[in-house]
């Protein structure tokens, strides 16, 4: 009878000891998840204009729309933050403003809403090593909108708006 107490005194206080190293690690995985989190939004910021650039080329080079060139992008300066659920990877949500002409002989030179400029999100994604892109593109919805449509895939992590500029 005494080994059964003994027994179950020695569990009972490897699984206290158990519960308190996991609340003991937890703050500490988050901070080490915050500063991954500041440190590739530096880099992020840091790379900006090289992957605006490449992102205006690949999306562009997909031909979509069907019968439209790209002619304008603007960024806006906000950025969301977004991980994808399945590969853990963090996305950046950037809005932006497209314009667009007609290609001739594409089916679209007599379309009048080509000339409008178009709203949409653009998609970054750090593949574990460096921020990349493929030119991928969320028409009609801001990065919020894009989370939210995708939130089978995505959790927001970050909305980093810019400074305030006087």
């Amino acid at each position: 009878m005494d080994q059964l107490w003994w027994i179950i005194s020695v569990a009972a206080g490897a699984a206290l000891a158990a519960f308190m190293t996991t609340l003991l690690l937890r703050p500490g995985r988050q901070a080490r998840e915050a500063d991954r989190l500041s440190r590739l939004q530096r880099d992020f910021h840091r790379q900006r204009e090289q992957l605006e650039a490449k992102f205006i080329d690949r999306a562009a080079a997909q031909g979509k729309p069907r019968g439209l060139r790209w002619i304008d992008v603007s960024f806006d300066d906000d950025v969301v933050y977004a991980r994808d659920r399945k590969s853990g990877s963090l996305k950046a949500l950037v809005s932006i403003e497209v314009s667009f002409e007609a290609i001739a002989g594409g089916g679209m030179e007599e379309v009048e809403a080509v000339s409008r400029v178009r709203a949409a999100t653009g998609e970054f994604r750090h593949d574990g090593n460096r921020w990349i892109t493929h030119g991928r593109v969320y028409f009609n919805l801001d990065p919020k909108g894009t989370v939210k449509y995708l939130e089978n895939d995505l959790e927001m992590v970050a909305h980093e708006q810019a400074a305030v500029r006087p």
